[in-house]
């Protein structure tokens, strides 16, 4: 089995001043990465700014034997993305791996949704993973290589009550991985998409107690380290990872029901006497992009 190693790589973590972001940082510097730890150092809401928890960190790092620089920006602005990615190149050169970690909760039932609460929670985690991913992908593509890890959500992609804006951010994050392992393909860089479920402050008072204690975010980073490893050759794949336990959710599609010769109209009759064949999933593909999925339609395009 080969080792992984991580010297003379250079990682970002955003969000990495406690919880998920900080045990990810330490464990790339351990493994000789040299690593930016960004944190705006905000509250979970977003609200407030300070210099304390990325410093922490960076400090630990360092009295470890590690390189580490600190960061401040907030990953929701276009400016604050090029100067996370621009801390990275000043102070190590390069940017070969990013985790899209930072995130805020402002959870309330889809009716009494504030647009100002919308908007900071899809501005943090989706907003953030571009302003963020676009400059370090642009460093990447000139160096040929790069490791991308974003962060979603089980909320994200099968719903979770009260969380309409979080759940929605963390879909589009996992569309955006989508999209980066088809254009960074040429180019040696690997998208790959990270479903925790840990114990942060961003769920203390979302699980239940006696859970939240037994929710060690150190289970969840090895997972990481590989997936932004040279030897992770899979890209755009969507990992689960709990208490140990890691397995692929992915997005497949059933067999169908052909109900036109691709002239006539079906009827909305002919949909509901074929609905148990539409909404079967016995033998399901997997498309890896969407013109793949015409291959289906092959008989009523010839």
């Amino acid at each position: 089995m080969s080792k992984i190693d991580f010297t003379g790589r250079v990682a970002i973590v955003t969000g990495a001043g406690a919880g998920l972001g900080r045990c990810h940082a330490l464990e790339f510097a351990k493994r000789g990465a040299k690593v930016v730890i960004n944190d705006l150092g905000g509250t979970r809401d977003g609200v407030g700014s300070s210099d304390a928890a990325a410093n922490k960190v960076v400090e630990e790092i360092k009295a470890l034997g590690g390189e580490a620089v600190p960061n401040y920006d907030n990953v929701a602005t276009v400016e604050g993305g090029k100067g996370i990615v621009q801390t990275a190149i000043d102070a190590f050169g390069k940017v070969d791996i990013l985790v899209n970690n930072a995130g805020i909760l402002r959870d309330s039932a889809f009716h009494k949704l504030e647009e100002e609460n919308w908007d900071a929670v899809v501005g943090v985690h989706l907003r953030g993973a571009y302003c963020v991913t676009k400059p370090a992908f642009i460093n990447m593509r000139e160096n040929g290589y790069g490791r991308i890890v974003m962060t979603t959500s089980g909320a994200g992609l099968f719903g979770n009550f009260g969380q309409a804006n979080y759940s929605s951010a963390k879909a589009g994050v996992a569309g955006l991985a989508n999209v980066l392992k088809l254009e960074g393909a040429k180019y040696n860089i690997k998208t790959n998409v990270l479903i925790p479920v840990a114990a942060s402050r961003l769920t203390e008072d979302v699980l239940p107690p006696d859970l939240f204690a037994k929710l060690k975010p150190d289970l969840i980073t090895p997972l990481v380290l590989y997936m932004c490893s040279e030897q992770c050759e899979d890209s755009g794949v969507m990992i689960n990872a709990a208490l140990g336990y890691f397995s692929r959710s992915a997005i497949m599609t059933g067999p169908g029901a052909i109900l036109s010769d691709g002239e006539k109209i079906p009827t909305p009759e002919e949909i509901m006497e074929s609905w148990d064949k539409i909404m079967s999933l016995e033998n399901p593909k997997f498309f890896n992009q969407v013109f793949d999925m015409f291959g289906e339609l092959g008989p009523l395009l010839s």
